[in-house]
């Protein structure tokens, strides 16, 4: 399969409602009914590291076979956390400990690996929410915290102040379907806060909950904390505690307190609108902007969790707002103009809030059917082709399968590819069919031995590798530092990273003959067919800083182009002949069989890098889905020949013409076939009503204003004809045909995402534009910190691993910023 998809978009998608994880297996059918197997074949299915649960019994009686209803429902939500279920038939043939006396036999056991975890009475386990809820419990002992007395409370909020959130909640009893619900929530969230669970009555009045016949959930603020002896800040989730409000409700915990904006309020969007929660806009001006901020931030602690509170700047607004207006209000709903309000009282603004709240009641089907009639409409594509393909079987075995035991060992052996993925994630099991094709075509030929870890098992390894997100390939090279692929998501793109790879770079080239045969494309001919650009650097011995510069760059470039260097003291022949300045560098385009000359005089590396990667890019290129980001990422508007096939070479001519006289330096001519790339019909339809003749020059100014021109199409596509539609353009005197709306691109249904890769609003947003393969060294400082911070409540590695950030190379984020955020193609 191919996924082509930005590595900076990465994925997570869930079963709304049911559970936060969806496994999903290519290469085994999903099992939905308990297995019955002999001891002897139970225990060898036991693999280390994995959960399972079983039930060891001689013979059905009534008196199991309520237990064994509830023990089947629970297969399909405990596989959804990678956990296996079996009923383990006791034969006489066989001899086991678990199938001894009656009384073992009214006994589940929970094992990890061949390592007993626990036992339980199944009087415990009466129903399948029991069930989910004890051996979430048993496996997350470190993740929740369960507490029968104010001291430990107290003790737990000291310890975690100023470092990590609290998830505090009562239940009535374990087992209960409440308790499951902050299982499953912990299951996920569980390294990003810290867990309580009491069922203790007294320790809910304590905190000052009045109503104790229901469960509570409190969301406790202590990241925020700085002086140990204040509380920490607590705010109660009012809704039931199912799974799903859960999640709404942490997600609203993560979103800004208070954000400021001086856009029109009916046009800005944040995550509480998604979250069906109403916005409320406290208007400000310069005069009275602090005394407007501080009753802004005390209007969004009391309505956390229920609106989200943004500051209006009024002085800054292109749009007006009436002059008695101090508060706005917006509701969820769409298609609901803003109300425009005069509240002096901060109580008058909470109770209009809390009496025009609109929260759409989502219900928790348990018994939901992934095989329904609407599974085909995904709220993402990934999801969609992980659900369509799920019975695909892989051919697994032409990669290693690495372990904790396995990897330092193999990858120390060999030159390695590692692809580090999660069971449970849907972008990861669609990346691991476009692993494996990569693997189909490099059997037998490639001296890099590919292998595969699923962090979701050997968190501890990943971990340590500093994997923070999934998916993730590596390569291992010994005496290097690993490198991380940060390419598309897709079988040619990681084709060409590892081909390339396979030598160092920058190549040193040793004399001029093999500098003539490096330019040729002859040293590395079946290397030319992934890289039709190669580049060498020329440099006198002396230029120690300037070839520093040079090879960094080399470094940054492996895995997308082909660089060499040559710094001989008969450099001069070089340079002469090619008319290039020292120091400097040549681009040999392979396929056109021209030669470039680049002055690197006081260039450093990442201008070096910026260069190369401006020169990879085509002066008429045909837009694709996969290389559009390439030439979005520009920002500057794009001339767009559409066709119906291959583009009249005459028109080809008169483009590329006016490109080299430079007419069209401030834009991005390109042509876009339909045939290849069938989403241009849509685009069209979005410019034309109906659809005219092809083919079809249009410009799109998608950076500001979202302007779309036609050139006429009663006009040859010639130099002079474009040279005067041009000239009218840049005069306002050509009418645009359409203006594109500044909306973001959604997912066709609700994006309930779970997982959110937990702390992605903390990663530093660069406005470096340039590909990067980043070498790995040890874990950040961030990083090392919040493990030593864990370390005092989480001693052994879970089930799985929760990703803790979602950090992307600065080229490609800013491609997917700029694919996403600006106006629709």
């Amino acid at each position: 399969m191919q996924l082509q998809l930005m590595m900076s978009s990465g994925f997570n998608v869930f079963r709304v409602g049911i559970s936060f994880v969806i496994m999903c297996s290519f290469y085994m059918p999903t099992v939905d009914s308990l297995l019955e197997l002999s001891p002897q074949k139970y225990f060898s299915t036991l693999q280390p590291g994995k959960a399972s649960l079983a039930y060891f019994c001689q013979a059905d009686s009534p008196r199991t076979s309520v237990f064994l209803e509830e023990l089947n429902e629970a297969v399909r939500p405990l596989q959804d956390y990678g956990i296996s279920v079996a009923k383990v038939n006791c034969v006489k043939e066989e001899i086991s400990r678990y199938c001894g006396k009656e009384k073992d036999l009214m006994k589940a056991y929970l094992f990890k690996g061949n390592v007993l975890l626990r036992e339980f009475p199944t009087d415990t386990l009466f129903d399948v929410n029991a069930i989910v809820a004890h051996v979430l419990f048993a496996l997350l002992f470190n993740e929740v915290k369960y507490i029968t007395n104010v001291e430990d409370l107290q003790n737990i909020e000291n310890a975690l102040k100023g470092k990590a959130n609290i998830i505090f909640s009562y239940v009535r009893a374990i087992g209960i379907p409440e308790h499951r619900a902050v299982m499953e929530a912990a299951f996920v969230y569980g390294t990003t806060y810290q867990f309580v669970l009491t069922t203790e009555i007294a320790l809910l009045e304590n905190i000052g909950s009045e109503d104790v016949e229901y469960a509570h959930l409190y969301f406790f603020h202590c990241k925020l904390v700085l002086d140990l002896t204040q509380q920490c800040r607590r705010t109660l989730m009012e809704q039931p505690l199912t799974t799903l409000n859960i999640h709404l409700f942490i997600k609203t915990m993560k979103a800004p307190l208070l954000t400021e904006v001086a856009e029109d309020p009916q046009q800005v969007s944040t995550v509480h609108l998604q979250l069906g929660l109403p916005l409320v806009f406290i208007v400000s001006q310069q005069a009275t902007y602090e005394a407007d901020r501080r009753t802004a931030e005390w209007v969004a602690w009391r309505l956390l969790g229920k609106a989200g509170v943004l500051l209006l700047l009024r002085d800054s607004l292109e749009v007006n707002i009436p002059q008695h207006a101090n508060v706005v209000f917006k509701r969820a709903e769409k298609g609901v103009p803003v109300e425009f309000l005069v509240l002096h009282d901060v109580d008058l603004i909470i109770s209009h809030v809390e009496h025009n709240m609109h929260i759409e009641e989502i219900q928790e089907d348990e018994d939901d059917d992934m095989e329904g009639p609407d599974i085909d409409v995904q709220d993402d594509e990934v999801a969609e082709t992980v659900f369509r393909d799920r019975k695909r079987k892989l051919p697994l075995e032409l990669t290693v399968e690495l372990t904790e035991e396995t990897f330092n060992a193999t990858v120390m052996a060999s030159d390695s590819i590692v692809l580090f993925y999660a069971g449970w994630q849907a972008v990861s099991m669609a990346f691991l069919q476009s692993y494996i094709d990569v693997a189909v075509q490099l059997k037998g030929t490639s001296t890099m031995l590919l292998t595969r870890i699923n962090c979701a098992d050997w968190s501890d390894v990943c971990t340590k590798q500093n994997v923070t997100e999934f998916p993730i390939v590596k390569m291992y090279k010994k005496g290097e530092n690993p490198v991380s692929y940060a390419g598309m998501l897709g079988t040619k793109d990681l084709l060409k990273f590892i081909q390339l790879n396979r030598i160092s770079y920058p190549v040193n080239i040793t004399s001029i003959q093999e500098a003539e045969e490096y330019l040729s494309g002859e040293l590395y001919k079946d290397l030319i067919s992934y890289s039709s650009v190669s580049v060498l650097g020329l440099f006198s011995p002396t230029m120690t800083t300037a070839k520093e510069d040079f090879s960094e760059a080399g470094n940054y470039l492996k895995g997308y182009v082909i660089t060499g260097i040559y710094s001989e003291e008969d450099v001069l022949l070089l340079s002469n002949k090619y008319a290039a300045s020292l120091p400097g560098l040549l681009l040999a385009r392979h396929t056109e069989g021209k030669i470039e000359s680049i002055p690197l005089a006081n260039t450093h590396a990442e201008d070096i890098v910026q260069i190369v990667t401006d020169a990879l890019l085509e002066m008429f290129p045909e837009i694709t889905v996969e290389n559009l980001p390439s030439y979005f990422r520009l920002q500057k508007p794009l001339l767009i020949l559409f066709s119906d096939g291959s583009i009249n070479p005459q028109y080809k001519k008169a483009i590329l013409t006016l490109v080299k006289q430079k007419y069209l330096d401030s834009l991005t001519p390109c042509w876009l076939n339909l045939k290849n790339t069938p989403v241009g019909t849509g685009i069209l339809r979005a410019y034309f009503d109906p659809l005219p003749p092809l083919p079809l020059l249009v410009l799109v100014n998608l950076h500001s204003g979202g302007q779309v021109f036609a050139f006429p199409s009663d006009q040859a596509i010639i130099e002079e004809n474009l040279v005067l539609w041009l000239k009218k353009l840049e005069a306002g005197l050509e009418n645009h045909i359409t203006i594109l709306p500044a909306q973001e691109w959604k997912p066709p249904l609700p994006a309930y995402d779970f997982l959110s890769m937990m702390d992605a609003a903390t990663s530093q947003h660069s406005t470096r534009k340039i590909p990067q393969c980043m070498k790995e060294t040890d874990v950040q400082e961030n990083d090392k910190e919040q493990h030593e911070d864990k370390s005092a409540v989480r001693k052994e590695p879970i089930e799985t691993l929760r990703i803790k950030h979602w950090n992307r190379s600065n080229w490609f984020k800013e491609a997917e910023k700029s694919f996403r955020h600006d106006k629709e193609l």
